[in-house]
């Protein structure tokens, strides 16, 4: 008796918390249909409401094209500056013990809380050429503010968080015994560093590059303070867009999120391809 009532409370406790998989994935594609799916079918139809030859001279004129190479070649640049210094900042956060940690360790969640506006509005007043840090840099012939430089800034300062949130935890869950082990093996710092742990956080470095690009794609209020907003030199795409709906231009700014929606969700899928390889690749070893 005491078997079958021990057996039948491990059946209970087994119990899903959650309804069954037909129902749990139902409300999970209307609620992704309702939230994803539906706005973007939108964007679509109201992009092709003039006509093809239409959603063509837009996308196709100089500026347009001018503004998502900015955009785009801004936002690589940040991610991959944020995938090499995040790594280095979540590795000193966790490896080292050192005064204020945690007041620093805050530090890195401000561009969270902080809203897009007030940051653009004192990386603008930084590095203006009469700023604290432009001022010095004018002396050395480099203009931050109101250049394509500055862009790359204000999305390396929004687009950091998601780079050290995302290592952080990989980090220290990473066993130290494995780097003792390569280290009895005669392996370097180095040696272990670059074939012991990189390949562990390889996974973890192309989420947060993944995430931090996204996050700079589509920013705005950071942006358009410290840009200078010249078009054909330094006006990102969403300020064209933005533009365009203030001409009522609704075909117009459709077709520009049509071909930043697909740009965004090829690099993306780059992505999480490499991310898959690299996960099995370090799962085979």
């Amino acid at each position: 008796m005491e078997v079958i009532a021990s057996a039948q409370r491990i059946g209970r406790s087994s119990r899903p918390v959650l309804p069954g998989f037909g129902l749990t994935l139902g409300y999970t594609v209307v609620y992704l249909c309702l939230l994803v799916l539906i706005p973007l079918s939108a964007v679509f139809v109201r992009s092709f409401g003039s006509g093809w030859l239409h959603f063509w001279e837009v996308v196709s004129s100089a500026r347009v094209l001018a503004s998502l190479r900015l955009s785009f070649g801004a936002s690589l640049i940040a991610a991959s500056v944020n995938s090499v210094f995040g790594l280095i900042v979540s590795w000193v956060l966790v490896r080292y013990s050192f005064p204020f940690k945690r007041f620093i360790d805050a530090l890195v969640d401000l561009p969270f809380a902080l809203p897009t506006a007030v940051a653009g509005i004192s990386l603008t007043a930084l590095y203006a050429p009469n700023g604290w840090i432009g001022a010095r840099l004018e002396q050395f012939g480099i203009s931050v503010a109101f250049s394509p430089l500055g862009i790359v800034v204000a999305l390396t300062f929004i687009g950091l968080p998601f780079v050290v949130r995302t290592l952080q935890p990989v980090l220290e869950d990473l066993d130290r015994e494995v780097e003792q082990a390569a280290a009895s093996l005669g392996a370097s710092p180095q040696q272990a560093f670059i074939r012991v742990i990189l390949p562990a956080l390889w996974p973890a470095i192309l989420t947060g590059f993944a995430l931090a690009f996204a996050r700079a794609v589509g920013e705005y209020g950071s942006v358009i303070f410290i840009a200078g907003n010249m078009p054909m030199k330094s006006e990102i795409a969403p300020l064209l867009i933005v533009s365009k709906l203030e001409q009522y231009d609704y075909a117009g700014a459709s077709a520009i999120a049509v071909v930043m929606l697909v740009l965004s969700f090829g690099v993306m899928l780059a992505i999480n391809a490499l991310q898959s390889f690299a996960a099995k690749r370090h799962g085979e070893r």
